[in-house]
């Protein structure tokens, strides 16, 4: 769970970080002002729409067959056996 809280961070700060890198590398603003006078709503509109993105990409490509038929995890002789979709 861990790990899907950090990619969401990551895929929403992506802009922000876009943005300060084109100031710092392009521009030649130093790193400690890149970001003042940022356009903070346009960056916050496309943080959340490359999460969006990121979550529809995810739910689309990830996960077993869809019309399987799931088999919970099961504990045969001491040792658990995971569970499927077939």
């Amino acid at each position: 769970m861990l790990r899907v809280v950090l990619i969401d961070i990551i895929l929403f700060l992506l802009p922000f970080m876009v943005y300060a890198a084109y100031m710092v590398w392009v521009k030649g603003v130093a790193p400690k002002s890149a970001m003042s006078g940022a356009p903070v709503l346009w960056l916050i509109v496309a943080g959340f729409v490359v999460l969006i993105v990121g979550f529809l990409t995810l739910v689309q490509f990830s996960g077993g067959d869809r019309a399987g038929t799931y088999h919970p995890s099961v504990l045969e002789d001491g040792v658990i056996k995971p569970g499927s979709i077939d």
